[in-house]
């Protein structure tokens, strides 16, 4: 009988320790196992609705500085267009009439011709300025330019952009200019000034002109494809731009 006894309590305890091994086993393929990584949860509405507003904005930026500058960086996209023509600037205005009811209009118009030509050579240039600038834009940025005007984004921009732009558009204007014979049809149009009897002459530096004229047409041409978006669904071109503002 003790022997009986002494065999069960044997018996017992090897299946004891047995049962033991298997579960620390168990327990350590659980944890050393190559299985996926724990799912997140899914992020908040809010933070859905942030990264959607930020992807949405960065993508109508694309289009819009995109369509902006190959409708400026190309031949006539300045001269062509009256609300960015790059006209003499006031003060020498009053000298270009004269010269022209004098009978040099050709010179005149030589210059207009080739500050506007200086300009749209230049305007590929704020691509990839734009895109860096696009790129850097935190979800603040994101959120203050959806809720706020219609050329909220080009006043971002221009923020962001114009003095990298006006250092990358004064060279490739300084050479248009001059390799299109703009500084020549300048010193015309001031040589002609000074033979005439009581003009009064302005100087004009026409590189840092035609620069700031130049930016001054394309963000005006961002502003249009801005405002495009912003109100006209058929530029939403994209489910995303449908999404973020189709509200």
């Amino acid at each position: 009988m003790l022997n009986l006894i002494r065999l069960c309590m044997t018996v017992v305890s090897l299946l004891t320790v047995c049962f033991v091994q298997s579960e620390a086993a168990s327990f350590l393929e659980n944890l050393f196992e190559d299985k996926p990584a724990a799912v997140a949860p899914a992020p908040a509405p809010a933070q859905q609705n942030t990264a959607t507003i930020a992807s949405g904005l960065r993508e109508a930026l694309a289009i819009g500085t995109q369509n902006a500058i190959r409708t400026v960086g190309k031949t006539d996209g300045y001269f062509g267009n009256s609300l960015i023509k790059i006209l003499l600037p006031e003060k020498l205005r009053t000298i270009a009439d004269t010269l022209s009811a004098l009978g040099f209009r050709k010179e005149v118009d030589a210059l207009v011709l080739s500050m506007n030509r200086a300009a749209e050579n230049a305007a590929p240039k704020a691509e990839t300025i734009f895109g860096d600038a696009i790129r850097q834009m935190s979800i603040d940025d994101a959120r203050k330019i959806l809720a706020g005007t219609d050329t909220a984004a080009t006043d971002y921009f221009r923020s962001k952009t114009t003095a990298k732009l006006t250092e990358a558009f004064k060279p490739v204007i300084a050479k248009s200019l001059d390799e299109a014979g703009g500084i020549r049809a300048y010193r015309n149009f001031v040589s002609k000034a000074e033979a005439v009897p009581f003009l009064n002459k302005e100087s004009l530096d026409i590189d840092a002109y035609v620069t700031n004229k130049a930016l001054e047409g394309l963000f005006t041409m961002v502003a249009q494809e801005e405002k495009k978006i912003r109100t006209n669904p058929a530029a939403r071109t994209t489910d995303l731009l449908r999404t973020v503002f189709g509200k």
